[in-house]
């Protein structure tokens, strides 16, 4: 690992990272990769998630390819240095910030989206210059190995390395000096990340997660809703850090709500889901007991049951939930979907507002007011108005949390931005010198500091 990391460190001080020539052509072979290896990162899901063909490139393949293509038509652009109005204090001068790569990165992915989450980081990494060690979970064990297999294609580890490993490699991996982390996963070891990363004074994105709420208003296109609620929750069988977490709905719609909530689960995938060929499985044993056990912290209104030998578990819908239990207190990550009612709007806005900032939330509206009241009076990560999960499917958009739910973001420029340094520099003049500055100082000289400070 030590001799990984000084190789790494060598290779990135020969600035060849740097140019745009090389990261446009690293960001090419990467590109080409993803696209020549699809059917074995198809199938890698397959095995680590039961995820479909289909699921597979809408969440990750495709996401990859499209962010790579817009980091490659946008990267020249951004690398060109930036002029800035130079104050009236530093006459005559010029201001301009240049970008430059951190050096070395690390970027922790998590399992349940285990290539989207490791090279879409990776992607802004190159764009921006640095040399990356990737650490994937070890709970997707096939799609770590495909992802090891396909950077070992195309990158030497002296500049893209992929570590496979447990929880004592990762933690190995935290003792070690970077110059940036990049943390995807759960709130509990980012806080450990960030711990670490304080001993060396290394700067970290945090990707969280955290309790997303869904708030569907009374004049909201019910049926709509229910869909994208639907279709938000259930990809990758709930196990996403953005998923909608639970529902508060208005009193007096809450009833029709989970009428279609319960329709669309049908409509979807059939009347016994857990057979669904293409509905993905919970991630390892330990979690599907921690989600069947949450299931008796409300009362079931639909689903209830899984198939322990696939560890797939029926979408549920529970109402009245205990609002003291796990269910109600911690990140579901899972196809389980309380649903609360509320009186007012101001209601769910204090309930929600009383908890941790919450990576992303949903509101259902055709109200502006209320859309205003909502989308400006809360803070969270980011979300959709009449829509879940969607806003994370752009590059033109960043993506990212606050507070509790992460710190940093990423996508497209943001990308580009969370991997570099930015330099601001002043270039001044040498064929004028300004005595005002200079030593010894009386009241003439003060008069006209004043006078430029005050317009600068």
């Amino acid at each position: 690992m030590t001799e990984i990391l000084e190789n790494q460190r060598q290779f990135y001080n020969t600035g060849k990272t740097r140019s745009f020539a090389f990261r446009i052509k690293a960001l090419t072979r990467l590109e080409q990769a993803v696209s020549s290896y699809e059917p074995q990162i198809k199938q890698a899901l397959k095995r680590d998630l039961n995820k479909s063909s289909a699921e597979s490139y809408m969440t990750e393949i495709g996401m990859i390819l499209e962010e790579i293509a817009y980091l490659r038509r946008h990267l020249k652009k951004w690398m060109e240095p930036k002029k800035i109005r130079a104050p009236l204090a530093q006459f005559p001068s010029k201001c301009f910030q240049i970008t430059e790569p951190y050096g070395v990165v690390l970027i922790t992915a998590p399992w349940n989206f285990p290539f989207l989450l490791s090279l879409q980081p990776l992607a802004g990494a190159i764009a921006a210059g640095n040399c990356c060690v990737i650490k994937p979970s070890e709970y997707a064990p096939e799609s770590a190995r495909i992802l090891k297999k396909i950077l070992r294609a195309v990158f030497p580890p002296k500049y893209v390395c992929v570590i496979p490993g447990g929880k004592e490699t990762s933690q190995r991996l935290l003792d070690q000096t970077f110059d940036y982390i990049f943390f995807t996963g759960s709130v509990p070891v980012g806080k450990i990340v960030m711990q670490k990363a304080a001993a060396h004074l290394t700067p970290v994105t945090l990707e969280l997660g955290g309790k997303s709420p869904c708030i569907v208003e009374k004049s909201a296109n019910i049926k709509m809703a229910a869909k994208r609620i639907i279709f938000g929750k259930l990809l990758n069988a709930g196990q996403v850090c953005v998923a909608p977490d639970y529902i508060l709905a208005d009193k007096t719609v809450e009833k029709e709500l989970v009428m279609y909530l319960k329709y669309w689960i049908r409509v979807m995938y059939g009347e016994n889901p857990v057979i669904h060929p293409d509905y993905p499985s919970i991630v390892s044993r330990r979690h599907y007991k921690r989600l069947m056990g949450m299931m008796e912290q409300g009362e079931i209104a639909a689903g209830g049951y899984g198939d322990k030998k696939t560890r797939k578990i029926a979408p549920t819908i529970l109402r009245n939930p205990d609002l003291q239990a796990p269910l109600m207190q911690e990140e579901i990550f899972g196809p389980l979907l309380p649903v609360l009612s509320y009186e007012t709007l101001e209601d769910a806005k204090a309930y929600i507002a009383k908890r941790p900032k919450p990576l992303a939330l949903y509101l259902f509206t055709r109200n502006r007011q209320a859309e205003r009241e909502i989308m400006d009076g809360l803070s969270y990560g980011g979300g959709c108005v009449n829509d879940t999960i969607m806003h994370l499917a752009s590059s033109s958009m960043g993506f990212g949390g606050v507070g509790e739910s992460g710190m940093g973001s990423y996508h497209g420029k943001d990308s580009f931005e969370t991997f570099s340094h930015r330099k601001n520099i002043l270039k001044k003049s040498d064929r004028i010198d300004l005595p005002v500055r200079y030593m010894p100082y009386n009241t003439i000289k003060e008069k006209i500091i004043r006078l430029f400070l005050g317009r600068s």
